[in-house]
């Protein structure tokens, strides 16, 4: 027999994998594991776990919808453990699932299980995942094979051709018995929540022609703005991160879509950005040493003396920094955080309160429900700082506030406390004299927090210092690697 093992690939629409094993001819078994030792990673919680499974629930749906003995089976162990157990009494022919850029914990397993299927002669095909290329030295004609992959025929899977029955273990095989999917992830800490987006491929594309046939008129003028980025961006990012829709799925969307929408200029801004994805996606899966160490290693010699309550007080939303304050807020009640306001919170943290980044990268993945290790670690280091080629970003959360918060509704919706402050204070409460605090029976200090720290003073020691150490001979010589490794030179791009 074969497998079909899908990871973050929770999709029957282009899926190369799937499409494979039915024209192998031979019977397979569709398994998904949870495989405790990634549950456990500090960088997941209960609302990624809910979103797959629900998206599990939603792929079971389908396939039982076309014919009622198809489904994917889902077993709980170490995925070593499950392949063996199937290997001993089944004898696996070959392996079909595509490629995964991940976290370390995922690469170490894959590398364990390369080892293992090396050993019993057992095939593993894997698939190219949205356009990233492993082994890749440089990235001279990355784009180029990226749009080329773009525009592939779709692999859609083609069950007419179905020539064996695929197979299913059910409640009375001893494999499932073995390794019994518990659940007792599901639910944890009152979650999930309604106003988390549902998983599922089914909810992903009902997104996706929400955001083609109306959202996006209003893509461009409203990207940055906290609260209007909710409905005008697409949200499709955690369909994308747990394998929902694939990025070429979506690219193809769109550029039809471009074809009958007036609002044509906001989806080629919407189509950039799904390169956008792709790139740092590429650039994680050449370097993934980041998830753990500064990409420029000349930065290892920049100290920041680690403040606890500095980054708990960031992390519950309690800085004193109204926008900051509700951005935190948000995205721990809600998994979505607009792209701007995600780099300020990581602006905040790393350079006004001066604190490494590591710490902040972790708590961030654990809230946004499309955590996608290949972006969210080099945007982490970018907003950071410390790449040694990058402009440093230091956005001022007072004037990104007045910028696209200018009445303070999304800071009122997610700061209670300031639910009844004038409008004029709103973005500096502490601006707001003793009487004047009176008269709006507000109190500084009690009902809201002080800043924990004076903007300006901050913002300048952490431009002197990060400029400053720019002109280090490390950090000189490590931005020319880096350019050279990740960045397409003007002549050769020519």
């Amino acid at each position: 027999m074969n497998i079909v093992w899908f990871k973050r690939d929770l999709r029957l629409s282009d899926h190369a994998p799937l499409k494979a094993a039915i024209e192998d001819g031979e019977s397979f078994l569709m398994l998904y594991i949870w495989e405790p030792s990634v549950m456990a990673d500090p960088h997941y919680s209960p609302r990624h776990w809910n979103f797959v499974q629900q998206s599990l629930d939603d792929l079971n749906s389908q396939l039982s919808a076309g014919n009622a003995l198809l489904s994917i089976t889902v077993l709980e162990g170490d995925a070593e453990a499950v392949f063996t157990a199937i290997h001993k009494k089944y004898q696996l022919k070959k392996v079909f699932s595509y490629e995964e850029t991940g976290l370390k914990i995922t690469y170490d397993r894959d590398k364990i299980l390369t080892k293992y299927f090396k050993e019993n002669n057992i095939e593993w095909r894997e698939f190219q995942t949205n356009g990233i290329v492993r082994k890749l030295k440089n990235r001279e004609n990355w784009s180029e094979l990226w749009k080329t992959h773009m525009h592939q025929k779709i692999d859609e899977p083609d069950w007419t051709k179905l020539r064996n029955p695929c197979l299913v273990f059910d409640e009375e095989n001893e494999i499932y018995k073995q390794f019994l999917p518990k659940k007792y992830y599901l639910n944890n800490d009152k979650e999930p929540k309604p106003i988390f987006q549902p998983g599922g491929e089914t909810y992903a594309h009902r997104y996706l022609q929400s955001f083609l046939n109306d959202r996006a008129k209003n893509y461009s003028k409203t990207i940055s703005k906290p609260l209007e980025a909710r409905k005008s961006c697409s949200r499709l990012s955690p369909y994308i991160a747990w394998g929902n829709l694939s990025i070429r799925q979506v690219y193809q969307y769109t550029q039809n879509a471009k074809k009958r929408v007036s609002y044509r200029r906001d989806l080629e801004n919407f189509s950039s950005r799904l390169h956008w994805h792709c790139h740092f996606i590429q650039k994680f899966e050449m370097e993934d040493r980041m998830e753990f160490e500064n990409i420029n290693r000349g930065y290892d010699n920049l100290q920041k003396d680690e403040k606890q309550h500095f980054i708990e007080q960031w992390q519950a939303g309690k800085t004193g920094y109204p926008l900051v304050d509700a951005c935190m807020r948000c995205v721990c009640e809600t998994g979505y955080l607009n792209f701007r306001m995600r780099a300020m919170v990581v602006s905040f943290l790393t350079h006004q309160l001066f604190q490494h980044w590591k710490e902040g990268a972790v708590f961030l993945a654990q809230q946004f429900l499309d955590f996608e290790p290949g972006i969210h670690y080099p945007q982490f280091q970018m907003q950071a700082g410390v790449t040694g080629m990058n402009t440093v970003r230091m956005y001022n959360p007072v004037k990104q506030s007045q910028d696209h918060d200018p009445h303070g509704i999304f800071i009122k919706t997610w700061v209670k406390e300031l639910e009844n402050c004038p409008e004029n204070f709103i973005h500096e409460p502490w601006k707001m004299t003793p009487m004047e605090q009176d008269l709006y029976n507000f109190r500084l200090g009690e009902n809201y927090p002080f800043p924990i720290i004076d903007l300006e003073q901050t913002t300048k020691f952490a431009k002197d210092k990060l400029w400053g150490i720019r002109k280090n001979i490390e950090v000189k010589a490590e931005s020319k690697r880096i350019l050279s490794k990740h960045v397409v030179h003007r002549k050769k791009k020519k």
